[in-house]
């Protein structure tokens, strides 16, 4: 797997190079690659909640004492109480807050104002999500509804698929455990939950999940979409998800591409990124008819935090 870049392809067996690797060029074939616009959850209130401890406590003050105490204070709000089910707490599998929901319908505003060949650029083969309610939330605002029409017809909504790879990273804090897959459901209806790992969620404990897990996590999410048919993906993921993916990506890219490959994302923005394969891929079989757009890739869209 890699992320399609200038060097470090001379081996792979299937690159067509455009002179030598100087000219800064490089030709993958089609098959391989797919264009991925990965998406950062919008607010959630957990957010919100930390934001207002730190804030309330650090007022007046901005001692790095003060600091240290507001913060841990936030993090011990975001913790299951002994003896107590995870999902008692009231920030469990948090919600979008007011600002997340805001942000998510200025991004799917956003997105259909940017077309591609006369369609909607929402119109997209195929939406992965994050099973956590607030990334669910995100994906049912931005890809629920129909994008439009193109030739006089209303396109569908785009196929909404929920993966345990886009989680947030597992363990510790209550807003990072999700609901059931039963209740995720019945709330949201027409998203396809067949591949989660449990009804429950088996994957979240007080442990911590590692960063070096969360990358090798982060790289199965690519094997996956690797091999799906759709050439055209949206990932609505969480921003340490991101951090853990884009991080083992772009030592061999400018300095300027590399910055803005793997840097934080902020709530709801949009990073596209070109993933090729560099082994044959064996792709699965799609019964769903394709609505394949094809788009200029944009690295990031300017952040929309600033809505109040």
């Amino acid at each position: 797997m890699a992320l399609a870049s200038a060097a470090g392809m001379m081996t792979d067996g299937f690159e067509f190079a455009l002179g030598p690797p100087s000219t800064g060029f490089s030709i993958f074939l089609a098959k391989r690659t797919i264009k991925v616009h990965f998406i950062s959850v919008s607010e959630g209130k957990h957010n919100v909640a930390v934001r207002r401890i730190i804030r309330d406590r650090i007022e007046g003050t901005a001692s790095h004492e003060a600091v240290r105490i507001a913060t841990n204070e936030a993090e011990v709000s975001l913790l299951r109480e002994d003896g107590v089910d995870v999902s008692a707490h009231h920030l469990h599998d948090a919600r979008l807050s007011r600002r997340g929901r805001k942000q998510a319908s200025a991004l799917k505003e956003l997105l259909a104002k940017r077309p591609s060949g006369g369609r909607p650029f929402t119109a997209f083969d195929l939406v992965v999500t994050s099973p956590l309610t607030r990334a669910c939330e995100t994906a049912q605002i931005v890809f629920g509804d129909t994008p439009g029409t193109y030739g006089g017809e209303v396109i569908s909504p785009p196929r909404i698929v929920v993966r345990e790879e886009c989680r947030e990273r597992f363990g510790k804090y209550v807003c990072d455990s999700r609901r059931t897959g039963t209740l995720l459901q019945e709330e949201f209806p027409s998203f396809d939950f067949t591949s989660l790992d449990a009804d429950a969620d088996i994957l979240h404990g007080d442990e911590r999940e590692s960063f070096v897990d969360v990358q090798d996590r982060a790289l199965r999410l690519l094997q996956w979409l690797s091999a799906r048919p759709e050439r055209c993906v949206a990932v609505v993921t969480h921003s340490e998800l991101l951090t853990h993916l884009f991080g083992q990506f772009g030592d061999t890219l400018h300095e300027e591409d590399r910055t803005m490959l793997q840097r934080t994302a902020v709530n709801c923005e949009l990073r596209s990124v070109v993933l090729c394969s560099h082994q044959p891929v064996e792709r699965e079989s799609n019964d769903a008819p394709a609505s394949t757009i094809r788009v200029p890739s944009c690295s990031s869209v300017s952040s929309l935090t600033s809505l109040s």
